[in-house]
């Protein structure tokens, strides 16, 4: 009787040990489902680039020979990338913030002269812009304003 009830408890202890982890699973308290995914906000729309710069512009730089008078017309992309044109050549830069940073090419037939042309200026509430011109070994300073129609 002590081999059959010892039997038996093992057969029991056995079940019981084994089918354990089977039956903890099935009575689990279900697992909380996962939160939604945070909904991603619409990116905000860039920031529309200050479109004062676009047009035509009267530059008059300050030189040791007195005023000199250049016309520029200018457009700003979405990035803030300014193109256009200085007189006849090809114009590059870049506007942010009221600051005007260009930087291109030019010929000065009074220099004889190929080289890069600086503009470093800041646009004003009344549509002007002052700032700094540099060429080869020339600089000065420089005013800028939409030519009367």
């Amino acid at each position: 009787m002590k081999n059959r009830l010892s039997a038996v408890l093992a057969i029991a202890f056995a079940t019981t040990t084994l089918a354990a982890p089977a039956l903890l699973r099935a009575q689990a308290v279900p697992a909380t489902p996962p939160a939604p995914a945070a909904q991603d906000k619409p990116a905000a729309p860039p920031a529309t680039p200050d479109q004062r710069i676009n047009g035509k512009w009267k530059f008059v730089f300050d030189t040791q020979g007195g005023d000199r008078e250049f016309n520029a017309e200018f457009t700003i992309d979405a990035d803030g990338n300014v193109t256009g044109t200085w007189e006849k050549a090809p114009a590059t830069g870049t506007y942010k913030d009221g600051h005007l940073l260009m930087v291109f090419e030019v010929t000065s037939e009074e220099a004889n002269e190929t080289a890069p042309l600086h503009l470093d200026g800041k646009l004003d509430d009344s549509e002007t812009i002052t700032g700094t011109w540099q060429f080869s070994s020339y600089d000065g300073a420089f005013k800028a304003t939409h030519p009367k129609p």
